[in-house]
């Protein structure tokens, strides 16, 4: 199976998060992340699904994405396009384990956001792969909890899901 992503925009008002997810679950196909928010322009939202499938499985939801009304513009995320996640991470640590965490978290270039006795929290962006890495390091010194944002992406230079020409009103 392949990951593909999608970036969808999407009609900025209630209940369009509710058809979009109904539609993969109808057809039995789990979001592997998602994430959604506004835009430049407050009539829209920019959604971005990642889902594990095939060709065909990749088709089928974006044929069937485009025919909701509130579906504006639908693409997959070109392979060279920027993909970001963000992670925080509670680590339980103490006096003895305190100076490791940190040296993992210079490594990676994780953020201390906050710290007390018994845990401190680490915030980091970035690739999905490097995240994971990430959060492998630090279970051995116990991950309390996690908490992961799911992929956002955007295409390199010109390339736009935007262009005013791709609007299409749906009726």
């Amino acid at each position: 199976m392949n990951q593909y992503t999608i970036s969808a925009l999407v009609s900025n008002k209630s209940g369009v998060l509710t058809r979009v997810a109904a539609l993969f679950a109808r057809r039995g196909y789990n979001i592997e992340s998602l994430s959604v928010c506004k835009t430049e322009n407050d009539a829209l939202s920019r959604m971005t699904i990642v889902l594990n499938g095939d060709d065909y499985i990749l088709g089928q939801m974006m044929k069937q994405m485009d025919k909701l009304v509130d579906v504006k513009k639908i693409q997959q995320v070109a392979p060279d396009a920027v993909c970001r996640e963000l992670l925080l991470a509670k680590v339980r640590t103490d006096a003895a384990t305190r100076s490791q965490i940190l040296e993992i978290s210079q490594i990676f270039r994780a953020k201390v956001v906050d710290v007390s006795p018994e845990a401190t929290i680490l915030e980091l962006t970035g690739k999905s792969s490097k995240l994971d890495g990430f959060v492998t390091m630090l279970m051995p010194y116990g991950v309390m909890e996690l908490a992961r944002t799911g992929v956002t992406a955007i295409g390199r230079g010109k390339s736009c899901i935007k262009d005013e020409t791709d609007y299409k009103e749906k009726i």
